[in-house]
């Protein structure tokens, strides 16, 4: 096989300025820098300022392989996304998820792009740890900064190299900078075992050198590092637990599970109690408007705004500057319809999310809804259950108004930086004319959907802004999340345990939800299932749920086993939008438990083995 070029295919990265948006007075100035490429070694890497500016680059690679994670989100049941608005050739708009395939099935075989940007990441933190290292050894000492700069790299190869595991189990693993074609010509897949201690060293070095407190925020502190280290720990359990035969050579280990589970317990719960972080608004739910009003909006629908920026919630973030910046975070574009700002709805809840929030008198799962058309059925919007009928959003779990809307809910309609005032979604009526309640209004046009649902979490209630301009803060790692791992490590060891059932009750709480009844906590069983649906309406749409269906090994659970006749995803009206896994083979399931190793890279080096499913 001919070798052809190969530094394009890991992204060969030599920028040394790069964007990562900090709250601070010198924002402008860090927005301000250029990307600077080739400089010569005796013109850079000289001061502190040199190395900031390093990993402000490190920082901008990075990011766009996270920070639009929300994407994957569609392979999984509850959310559709049906495109992207990612910019092909354009990192910071999301080349990394330009051309993936976001349906439930068949996804591994399309992203080819991520791999090679992942590895670009590597890279440009193994350039900012050598060059600080030279700096380090020509210095009378060392200094606090840079030795803070290098765990910050750290934990960011790290986390590039724990997606690059999560995706394709074995991959090539090296700490050199890379900078020559023979350097990557011929890199075999190291397995995943060592690369797993070596993700670990990486963290545990982040750990030792990070703050308590991150300088700035988007910038890493000790928190991330151990809230990683522990996730690390918790995904490498649960391969060994329940399996991973799509990856050649991978032996599952009891005993090496349970060493995982207890390690990240232990990451997780000194993360809760160590650092002072709290959930958002001490996890009050805050305050509720009624049915088909939006003027209040409970606490957690903020969490997903600027207002939450810097919050103790969000151990680690990546940070987007507002309007002006070129730095916006996409987020309103991608959840939002053409009602805001001409948003464009890539990302929607799907019909059956809804089933999932609980009554907050209960505390427990209402009744199905019932899918009822009403252009055919005159009761549709009135009959009790039904999908349509607003009344049966009724005393519902408060993150399901701070999540979706659904027929009558509004939001704040905006265009050309100005609010347009309320605007109703009603399921099929894109833009038209409606009164309700004797006052007269223009629909949500919101044509990309097709399940009867759209997003609320992710889309801004104020004018002001474009819709690519938001200066959120998109979060990586949050507090909730580590509560729900906690729970799922302890519960693996120990079944139940009272400290992991209260925290789990917190995140309950910030819903306006009773604590789970004894029988939700009953055994490990029943407990994990309570964890699982905390993880599902809590995290949703933050890319979360298609990486724990697959270390679970939930694929047939969820979609019937091979040879089934699949699963439809309907609409709230009734109507069948899309089928999945009809008829599925073992081999089809199969690789959708691991991701495909690009084609174009085994081109390039014939030392890389392909994963079994895709040979």
């Amino acid at each position: 096989m001919k070798k052809t070029r190969t530094v394009p295919s890991i992204l060969i990265l030599t920028i040394l300025a790069g964007c990562v948006i900090f709250q601070t007075s010198c924002r402008k100035n860090l927005l301000d820098q250029q990307p600077t490429t080739e400089l010569p070694a005796n013109a850079f890497w000289k001061t502190e300022a040199d190395a900031l500016s390093g990993l402000m680059g490190l920082y901008a690679a990075a990011r766009p392989c996270f920070d639009r994670d929300y994407y994957f989100d569609g392979q999984a049941e509850y959310v559709r996304a049906r495109g992207t608005s990612t910019t092909n050739g354009n990192l910071r708009l999301g080349d990394a998820y330009n051309g993936g395939n976001y349906n439930p099935s068949g996804y591994a075989a399309s992203f080819d792009k991520m791999y090679r940007y992942l590895y670009g990441a590597v890279n440009r933190a193994n350039y900012v740890i050598d060059n600080v290292n030279k700096m380090e050894a020509g210095a009378a000492g060392t200094t606090d900064v840079l030795e803070t700069i290098k765990g910050e790299s750290a934990l960011l190869r790290g986390m590039a190299y724990f997606k690059l595991i999560s995706m394709w189990g074995d991959v090539p693993y090296f700490t050199n900078v890379v900078s020559e074609n023979q350097a990557v010509s011929d890199l075999a897949r190291t397995p995943i075992g060592q690369v797993k201690d070596s993700i670990l060293a990486d963290f545990n070095y982040a750990f030792d050198k990070l703050p308590e407190h991150a300088a700035d925020l988007g910038r890493a502190s000790k928190p991330a590092a151990l809230a990683f280290r522990g996730k690390l720990e918790l995904y490498w359990a649960s391969w060994n637990k329940n399996g991973w035969p799509e990856l050649e050579g991978f032996t599952p280990s009891a005993s090496e599970a349970l060493a995982a589970y207890t390690a990240a317990a232990a990451d997780f719960k000194s993360v809760i109690d160590n650092y002072g972080l709290s959930l958002y608004m001490n996890g009050e739910p805050g305050d509720i408007d009624s049915l088909g009003k939006a003027d209040v909006l409970p606490n957690y629908y903020y969490l997903f705004t600027p207002k939450a920026n810097g919050n103790p919630e969000m151990i680690m973030v990546f940070t987007h500057g507002g309007t002006g910046t070129s730095q916006g975070e996409e987020l309103m574009r991608d959840f939002a319809g053409r009602s805001h700002e001409g948003s464009q709805c890539w990302v929607a809840p799907r019909y059956e999310i809804a089933d999932r929030y609980q009554s907050t008198i209960t505390g427990d799962f209402v009744t199905p809804l019932i899918p009822m058309n009403p252009t055919t059925d005159p009761t549709a919007r009135t009959a009790p259950n039904s999908a349509v009928n607003p009344d049966s959003y009724r005393n519902r779990d408060y993150r399901m108004k701070s999540t979706i809307e659904w027929d009558y809910e509004m939001s704040i309609g905006m265009a050309s930086l100005k609010s347009t005032g309320f605007v109703p979604f009603i399921y099929k009526t894109w833009a038209g004319h409606v009164t309700i309640d004797g006052t007269p209004y223009i629909t949500y046009n919101t044509d990309g959907c097709n399940s009867g649902y759209v997003f609320r979490k992710f889309v801004r209630n104020y004018a002001g802004q474009g819709r690519s301009d938001g200066d959120y803060a998109w979060p990586v790692m949050r507090l909730a999340d580590v509560y729900l791992m906690y729970a799922e490590a302890t519960n693996e060891v120990n079944g139940p345990q009272m400290d992991a059932i209260d925290l789990v009750n917190k995140i309950r709480h910030r819903g306006n939800l009773p604590a789970l009844d004894p029988s939700k906590t009953a055994d490990r069983q029943t407990f994990f299932d309570a964890i699982e649906q905390e993880r599902i309406v809590e995290l949703i749409g933050e890319g979360q749920r298609s990486f724990d269906l697959r270390r679970w090994r939930a694929l047939e659970r969820v979609w019937g086993p091979p040879g089934s006749p699949g699963v439809w995803r309907i609409d709230t009206q009734g109507a069948n939008q899309q089928r999945y896994f009809q008829n599925t083979s073992d081999r089809e399931y199969a690789q959708d438990y691991i991701f495909r190793i690009p084609p174009s890279e085994r081109d390039k080096n014939p030392n890389l083995t392909q994963n079994i499913p895709w040979r």
